[in-house]
Order: structure tokens, then sequence, then C-alpha cells
């Protein structure tokens, strides 16, 4: 099979768009995230509340992609080791056997991953950052791609545990998932009526179209997209402003700009350019810097949000010509 040329795998990550659109409605903005967080090998954070089609848009984004994929359902009563996989005791060999846990994908469904209890939030840590997980002193790597997509629902329902900021920090993005809009809402019941069914996504059409090759030449085609020196120091300029803002106790880290820096190339990339320019900064910058920053109490008392916060950096920052 002939390597993908850059616009050939650019073709197919928007079809890879279109066809999630077949079974998510109104979410172009989550679906978008998805495609750039695969874009960057970064981590996604969904939120929204029951009910807006986040675990259907992992599971359409992994139909939709010749990748393995596997879904943990986190509980109260969920183990690490349920997670990254445990040592089996063989009475035939006598010995003991890795048994791999579902980390161990290319694509992990991290389903409602702040209704477990922050030992086991935590036991994503090492495969996130590291791309391995370790068992018994053993490094054992994970496949490559890698993604997690993690659901959560608001921290004020009932039965959550808030995710620490080290863990926040290993998203990529967060991204939000609203209600639709009263017309996709009506399209959703129209589709439902016609005999969509969520549980079967292949009856809903939908079908591989973009491999991993596809992806990886994607990846080296970001890796060539310009970022001029103004560019990086807007960048920057954003990060810095965060930390100086008097609504918030935490700032926005470098890592943060860096991951900033790599979302905007992915978009800018994703948009037909090879070089980034402030508007794919500013598009990116409140699902990448959204849960990187923390709220006094008092400016939460206020009813300020961080997007709020991040919105008056980005109007009040002049912007590079």
């Amino acid at each position: 099979m002939s390597t993908p040329t850059a616009d050939s795998a650019r073709a197919s990550l928007e079809a890879l768009r279109t066809e999630i659109a077949k079974a998510v409605v109104g979410q172009d903005s989550a679906v978008t995230g998805m495609v750039v967080a695969l874009l960057c090998r970064g981590h996604v954070l969904l939120e929204g509340v029951p009910g807006v089609a986040k675990t259907l848009l992992v599971r359409a984004l992994s139909a939709a992609l010749e990748l393995d994929t596997k879904r943990v359902q986190f509980t109260p009563d969920l183990m690490p080791s349920d997670v990254t996989g445990s040592l089996v005791y063989d009475a035939r060999s006598s010995k003991f056997s890795f048994q791999p846990g579902p980390v161990f994908t290319n694509l992990l469904l991290a389903d409602e991953i702040n209704r477990t209890p922050p030992k086991t939030q935590a036991s994503l840590l090492e495969a996130m950052e590291e791309r391995q997980v370790t068992v018994d002193g053993t490094p054992r790597p994970l496949p490559e791609p890698f993604l997690v997509a993690a659901t959560q629902n608001p921290v004020e329902y009932e039965g959550t545990y808030p995710l620490p900021e080290a863990q926040l920090d290993r998203f990529l993005l967060k991204l939000t998932v609203p209600l639709p809009a009263r017309q996709d809402e009506i399209d959703i019941l129209t589709r439902h009526a016609d005999g969509f069914s969520p549980r079967d996504l292949t009856a809903a059409g939908l079908r591989p179209v973009a491999s991993a090759t596809d992806l990886e030449a994607a990846r080296a085609a970001v890796a060539e997209t310009a970022v001029s020196p103004d560019i990086a120091g807007y960048i920057v300029d954003i990060c810095r402003a965060t930390r100086d803002s008097p609504s918030l106790s935490l700032g926005v880290s470098p890592r943060g700009a860096t991951a900033l820096l790599s979302t905007s190339r992915a978009w800018a990339w994703l948009t037909g350019r090879d070089y980034v320019i402030p508007d794919d900064v500013k598009a990116l910058a409140l699902p990448t810097l959204r849960h990187r920053i923390q709220l006094r109490p008092e400016a939460e008392m206020e009813g300020v949000t961080a997007d709020s916060v991040i919105n008056a950096v980005l109007a009040h920052l002049p912007v590079p010509r």
C-alpha cells in the first residue's frame, strides 16, 4: 500500500468528520476537537450533562477509524488494576503472567471518569503521559496511536469526584458538549423515528474512512506547519496574561502554551494552510486552556467562568499582524 500524501490524509480526516455526523447531530465543535486531538497525539475530556451524545461521539469516531477501541465504565468500585491490567497466577505453569487491561488499545473510552475515586483516576496518568503502564516494576508500552477520550458529567452533579489538576493537565483538550439547538433536536428525533439506533452504528451507515497510516501522514504534515516568532509570542502572551488575572489562583503553565501551539498548528493544517495565523490560536484557546486554569473562590461566587477569563484575555491582547 502506498504512503498517503498530505492532501489525501487531509481528505480522509475531512471524511472522518462527515462520517461521525451520520450518528452525532449538532456537535461540530466537539467532532473537530476530537480530530485535532488525534493529530496532536493528545487526549480529550468531554464534559456535558447526561444524554448529549458524549459516549456516542467517541463510539462514532472509533467506527469511522480502523483502530482498536475499548470502553471502561468508571464506577465508584473500579480498581486501578481493572484499567491497567494485573499479574495472574497460572497453575499449569506455576508462574505469574501479565493480563493486559483495557488500556492496551488505540482508543480508550473512559466513560464517566469523574464517578470513580482519585486513586483509580490516577491509574491513567502514566498511560496518558508516558504511553506505557508499569505493573510489578515492569514498564509495558501501549499501542500506537493511543488516545484517551474521557467523558464526565459537570462536577456539581451528585456522585462525582473532581479530577485533580495534575490529571486535567494531561488532557490536551476539554470539550464542552452542549444541549442541541431546537432544529438539531428535531433532526435527532426524526432519525430515531426513521429507525436509527445508537447501539448499531453499522446499520446507520458508518464505515471506516481513515486508517492509522492516514493519521501518521497527517501528523507528519502538521509537524511541518510553520509558526512565526510573532505567533509564538502571541501564544506566550496569552498564557502569561492568565497568570496575572485577579480572578485566577492558577494560570496556564508552559505545558499549556505548548499544547496551544500544537492544537493551533493542527487546526491551521486542517483548514488547508501550512502556517499558523492568530485566528487559529483564538479558535483553539478555549478548549486547550479552560481546564488548565483555576478560579479563585470569590470569582466563582461572582459568576466568573474559565471561558470568560480566557475570552477577556483574548479581547485585550494586541493581535500580531
